[in-house]
């Protein structure tokens, strides 16, 4: 008789968005865009990026109140530390290193960074959880830590409004109480196309167009993949919620509606009611933030289970895709003890607090903080570009900031 597959999944969760905000009616009004596209997109806000957060400060600041969680003997079981981002400062150092250091994680860890676009947190998140089921070191813990910074200008035309900024923290390990994988239920389809890149670090480009059709494209695929290793899988009946990659809450209700239409025999109005049922919840954090790219998927887990607590076991199915291209298809249990795990993190409640700003100060901030990824030699980040968002007791402090470079190195310094 085979053995059962140990428990792995997420055990917690945090989500750390910045601590500025921009309406998006706003930023449409200052590029001159069609205020009727905004409808298609369905944001409302996005997070914007200040001088002092870069992909290390984001990282940090999302995964401190993880491990602050945790007692001694439990931080000291995390034994790898995965930093995925599209936003690297160093073509040779990881993210991961800084991260590593001002977390204060044991000596005793694996040390790297993950690049495949939006999708890179996946595909850390799927080895950290065979490295754990694999019962090699039992009791160990991984970190997984998608981290993001928003450098798109007006080049970006409606990409621009869509695009978010900060970190979403995994702690993943054989207690989860986010979210337990379903082991062996996946789905793979992933080639090679280009239809987004970023060739420096202030710089992003993309096709859009071929962007959404591969998105649209992978999730059919995925699918199909994940069915044919998923005995009696079903789009409509196997999955009481979803939570999709978001680039924009607009694709995700156009690939739900894609979803119906190939994979149930749901009428149109059916099919309305269960996007509202499924897949709407996961919405509600995307359309304040932004795409944050690869931790988007767990925004939007985030997001479910925020804002439709649930009171029994569900089975989610799980999409994340990244441009390139590579996706997955995946499934995974939650309960209300998930809820109230995310819950305690307060994720609404920070992402509210956000300073919100106009369009002359976010273009201002555009430009220094695009200005500070570039690699420089000696650079000094002063207070004066930042100290003013720190105006809560609750935020000094407790919050890694960006202060400059010293002979290459970046430094940095709490709150």
């Amino acid at each position: 008789m085979t053995a059962a597959a140990p428990a792995v999944g997420i055990e917690a969760l945090n989500v750390h968005a910045g601590l500025a905000a921009i309406e998006v009616a706003d930023l449409f009004a200052g590029r001159g865009l069609d205020p009727a596209r905004q409808g298609n997109l369905m944001l409302d806000r996005r997070s914007v990026g200040l001088p002092c957060e870069d992909p290390v400060t984001n990282a940090v600041n999302a995964a401190k109140p993880l491990l602050d969680a945790l007692a001694p003997p439990e931080r000291a079981r995390v034994e790898l530390l995965v930093t995925s981002t599209e936003s690297g400062v160093d073509y040779s150092k990881s993210v991961a290193s800084y991260v590593h250091h001002y977390l204060g994680l044991p000596a005793t860890c694996r040390v790297m960074e993950a690049k495949q676009a939006c999708y890179a947190a996946t595909g850390a998140l799927q080895l950290a959880a065979g490295y754990i089921a694999s019962g090699l070191s039992p009791g160990a813990k991984a970190l997984v830590i998608a981290t993001d910074v928003a450098v798109v200008d007006a080049y970006a035309q409606y990409a621009e409004p869509a695009t978010g900024h900060g970190a979403v923290a995994l702690l993943v390990g054989d207690e989860p109480q986010v979210l337990t994988l379903d082991p062996g239920a996946f789905g793979l389809h992933s080639y090679e196309t280009l239809d987004s890149a970023r060739p420096a670090p202030d710089q992003d480009v993309a096709d859009a167009d071929r962007s959404l059709f591969a998105y649209l494209d992978c999730l059919h695929r995925s699918f199909a993949d994940y069915a044919d290793r998923v005995e009696g899988a079903d789009f409509g009946a196997t999955f009481d919620r979803l939570a999709l990659h978001t680039p924009f809450a607009g694709l995700v209700r156009s690939a739900h509606r894609k979803m119906t239409r190939e994979w149930t025999s749901l009428s149109p109005q059916d099919a309305g009611a269960d996007f509202d049922r499924r897949v709407a919840p996961s919405l509600a954090y995307p359309r304040q933030v932004g795409n944050l790219c690869s931790g988007s998927v767990y925004l939007a887990l985030a997001s479910s289970l925020d804002a439709a607590p649930c009171v029994r076991p569900e089975r989610v199915g799980l999409f994340s895709y990244g441009s390139g291209c590579a996706s997955e298809f995946f499934s995974g249990v939650v309960t209300g003890e998930s809820a109230r795990a995310v819950g305690r993190m307060r994720i609404g409640e920070r992402l509210a607090a956000r300073r919100t700003v106009d369009f002359a100060e976010y273009t201002r901030l555009l430009k220094v903080t695009r200005s500070c990824l570039v690699p420089e030699r000696n650079r000094e980040v002063t207070r004066e570009l930042w100290e003013d968002y720190l105006d809560s007791g609750e935020r000094a402090g407790d919050l890694l900031v960006h202060t400059g470079v010293t002979d290459y190195h970046r430094t940095y310094a709490w709150s």
